[in-house]
């Protein structure tokens, strides 16, 4: 490697989401001194003290806005350790001349996973169900077995996909074992001749035939608010929802109203509008609904991933040829 690379300044600014103490930061050495803060506070004054000097910035989710980006005259790489990258002012950082990079597909096992985690305890309550043998209930039943919320079986039934990208596509897998039909919806129709049972359908279509519907479409100004009163108001009083993408597709007072009013009947939520919820969220409450802190994403295998594409990463836009780019 070229000496000017081994003088990079690379400053990571919330380390501790990515790697909590059981992966290592050791070679990103390689490339240059590396200052790991575990967190970063949003004031401005703090910010550009912890970035001064950087050549390279690392975050997760923490936002990098044009100020900040214009206030970094070395500034040339921005690595973002995730798949999404609207916590970077893009635009900002093109006209600057900084590569800003993601890492794509890092998570897609994880999530799939925590999709049916989430499905699987709204069909069939086994954290509650086994709370409930804890505390005395089959003990106490007069028959064999006892259930306290309604059973289903997911055989048969129909799965929406909103978003058949590469999660989405593993997640149609999934449900075709489990016995489901498949329907889609998005953006680009790709080929998907070799699914059984799998049919393209519009938005409203989707949401009126789905039994599950399951949220795997990025963030864009068309998707903002995507499933609000009038969509809700399509799907079936036995319909489950599921959001393991991002929270702002989602109203979310309209999704609460629709829960404990019963037009729908539950909800897995693994993402909100405002992480962490500091000041609550409509949804923490509603009836039917679990919500788990955004962690789809981070098993310790799906972080070791990250890890090593965003190193990867780095080391491509060190050799010149930078890869991921999504600017």
């Amino acid at each position: 490697m070229d000496d000017p690379y081994m003088k990079f300044k690379i400053v990571i600014l919330d380390g501790h989401t990515l790697n909590p103490g059981d992966l290592s930061w050791d070679q990103w050495r390689e490339y240059g001194e590396v200052i790991v803060y575990p967190r970063t506070p949003a004031d401005a004054a703090t910010i550009l003290e912890r970035c001064a000097g950087a050549d390279a910035l690392i975050t997760n989710k923490f936002p990098l806005t044009a100020a900040t980006i214009a206030a970094l005259p070395s500034l040339k790489y921005i690595g973002v350790t995730a798949t999404g990258y609207n916590i970077v002012d893009i635009a900002a950082a093109r006209n600057q001349g900084v590569v800003v990079s993601n890492v794509p597909s890092y998570g897609t096992a994880s999530v799939v996973q925590m999709t049916f985690a989430l499905l699987l305890e709204l069909t069939l309550r086994v954290q509650r169900h086994s709370d409930a043998v804890t505390d005395g209930k089959w003990s106490r039943s007069p028959d064999f077995c006892f259930w306290d919320y309604p059973l289903v079986e997911l055989a048969g039934k129909t799965m929406g996909i909103i978003g058949m990208g590469n999660i989405g596509g593993k997640v149609a897998d999934v449900a075709t074992a489990f016995g489901m039909t498949v329907i889609g919806n998005s953006r680009t129709r790709t080929d998907q001749s070799h699914r059984r049972d799998f049919t393209w359908v519009t938005i409203p279509e989707l949401l009126e035939r789905s039994d599950v519907v399951t949220i795997h479409c990025p963030l864009f100004p068309e998707t903002l608010g995507l499933i609000n009163k009038e969509n809700l108001a399509r799907m079936k009083p036995t319909a489950f929802l599921l959001n393991t993408s991002r929270g702002p597709i989602i109203a979310e007072e309209d999704l609460a109203e629709a829960l404990d009013e019963g037009r729908i009947a539950g909800a897995g939520i693994d993402v909100l509008s405002t992480e962490p919820p500091v000041d609550g969220s409509p949804l923490i409450g509603a009836k039917n609904c679990i919500i788990t802190p955004h962690i789809s994403w981070a098993t310790q295998e799906a972080r070791a991933r990250l890890m090593k594409g965003s190193l990867a990463n780095l080391a491509a836009f060190a050799a010149g040829n930078p890869i991921n780019k999504v600017n």
